[in-house]
């Protein structure tokens, strides 16, 4: 036999399979066809496998929409990923903002005190920056890249054992099909042969029969031996969830790391913000009239707090104390917007000047401020003597 007979034959063999399973499948469609039932443990197994392959896809989706919410980056990191190149690294949007700020300190000029503070807000934004792309590649390693192994490796072997455990019972249900008519035939041959001898017929069916027998039994050792690979493949779904289960517990510390980095960050910032006046701190109550009444106010009364100048504990400048210790009066310049606390004290605007001047037992971090015919206490660390 030529190799070219042989694979014809084998096509020939491979088209009549793919015939009738399909006839098979039709008439299992059309309710005249019966179908082999799988037990109830492999239901349930795949079904399991099968709720595990669609939440582990929008898990997995969903966290890398989580770590990269641009959807052109994320097809960008794809393209490399799937070309096996590493992507080029891209600056995110906290370290941008945070360049931003540094910039525009420098350009306001550090030793002022809105300069500053951006300097400090774009330094703390920065690292920020850095501590999301550590969370970005712990992630990736740790909690994406198992959940995407399963989808593409796992999973598509359990799909593939699958197909064919289905192809397998289309085998088997078509050789119980066929046997059902041979015997039918064969009795009807049977039945006619008492009125009309016969013998070839009951032969020919009765060889039929046996033929449908033995291919029986081979379609369900097939379909038992197939059942069997792929009931152990999903049995392996359990430890499939023990697996995920250690890798979610890795996603949980690494966002719980880059949280924890996070605030103290922010706190710490909160605290060099602290350290010196904010302009951009005003009580809701401040007028309009004031230069940056169009700036929103913290509703929390412990942030703002925080991020007012001290009144008590800042050191005093050499000409404020000569100022203190003499009789005189100096013109001053107001630094920062100052609400009166109470009647004793004179409300400041930024970039104002105003007449100072000491009174004999005054508190050491106030001056007597007069402005026309307005007076009242103000507080040194909101001024700046001009010569």
């Amino acid at each position: 036999m030529s190799i070219m007979d042989f694979n014809v034959k084998k096509l020939a063999a491979d088209a009549g399979t793919f015939l009738s399973r399909a006839v098979q499948f039709t008439e299992e469609k059309l309710g005249q066809a019966e179908k082999t039932e799988l037990d109830a443990h492999l239901e349930n197994l795949l079904s399991k496998a099968e709720c595990t392959k669609q939440w582990t896809e929008k898990i997995m989706k969903q966290t890398e929409v989580l770590l990269q919410p641009n959807p052109n980056a994320r097809i960008e990191e794809f393209v490399y990923e799937k070309l096996d190149r590493k992507a080029p690294s891209r600056t995110n949007n906290q370290e941008l903002l945070g360049q931003f700020m540094i910039d525009a300190g420098n350009d306001f000029g550090p030793g002022t005190a809105y300069g500053n503070a951006l300097i400090k807000c774009g330094e703390t934004q920065k690292r920020i920056g850095t501590a999301d792309r550590e969370l970005i590649q712990t992630s990736a390693i740790n909690f994406l890249t198992p959940l995407r192994n399963f989808i593409e490796g796992d999973y598509k072997t359990i799909a593939k054992e699958k197909k064919l455990l289905q192809n397998k019972r289309l085998d088997l249900d078509a050789a119980k099909t066929r046997l059902k008519k041979a015997k039918v035939a064969e009795t009807r041959a049977t039945q006619l042969n008492s009125t009309q001898p016969e013998g070839d017929n009951i032969m020919i069916w009765a060889e039929e029969v046996t033929k449908a027998e033995q291919e029986l039994r081979i379609t369900q050792s097939e379909f038992d031996r197939q059942a069997e690979i792929t009931r152990l493949l999903l049995e392996g779904i359990s430890s499939t969830h023990a697996h995920h289960l250690r890798c979610l517990n890795d996603f949980v510390e690494a966002q719980m790391t880059y949280y924890a980095q996070c605030y103290q960050y922010m706190l710490d910032l909160q605290k060099q913000l602290g350290s010196f006046p904010s302009t951009f701190v005003s009580n809701n109550n401040q007028s309009s009239t004031t230069s940056m009444s169009n700036i929103s106010t913290p509703s929390s009364s412990a942030v703002t707090t925080s991020l007012l100048p001290s009144t008590s504990s800042t050191v005093v400048t050499p000409a404020l104390t000569d100022l203190k210790e003499s009789s005189g009066s100096r013109k001053a310049r107001v630094l920062y917007d100052y609400d009166a606390a109470n009647s004793s004290e004179l409300s400041l605007l930024a970039d104002e000047v105003i007449t100072v001047y000491s009174i004999v037992g005054m508190d050491s971090d106030w001056l007597m401020g007069e402005r026309g015919n307005q007076k009242g206490k103000v507080p040194i660390t909101y001024l700046e003597l001009l010569n």
